[in-house]
């Protein structure tokens, strides 16, 4: 089991920036990571993954170049820079953990058996 704890939710400005982080209750230095969000009447869409020991990173196409995935095996902690916010990006985030063995999308939720409970993000034009 992994506990995960998400935080650095806001309100913002379109144009501003905010960092996620996301806590583990144990080591997370063998699993895959991803950060998730869904606004409201919308399904589940993954937003960044990070793997493991690698870290190749993946990003989907609306954030690309505007956020950045990054993990601290050492701190347990996944994080989300995100950078040059818009409207479009507000939504509940969430972090999630993928445990071995790995094979096909990392932006499949189903894929991810631990989740954070969420941290809010407002974007206002």
């Amino acid at each position: 089991q992994v506990q995960l704890f998400e935080s650095g939710g806001d309100s913002v400005q379109a144009g501003g920036s905010l960092r996620l982080s996301c806590a583990a209750s144990r080591l997370i230095d063998v699993y895959n990571l991803a950060w998730f969000r869904q606004a409201p009447g919308k399904e589940r869409e993954a937003v960044a993954g990070i793997t493991s020991p690698s870290e190749i990173t993946y990003y989907a196409d609306s954030v690309k170049g505007r956020f950045t995935i990054s993990r601290d095996n050492a701190r347990m902690t996944v994080s989300l820079q995100m950078n040059s916010l818009k409207p479009e990006d507000t939504a509940m985030y969430y972090c999630a953990v993928r445990q071995p063995p790995y094979g096909g999308g990392w932006y499949e939720s189903w894929r991810y058996p631990f989740w954070g409970q969420g941290t809010q993000v407002t974007v206002s034009s």
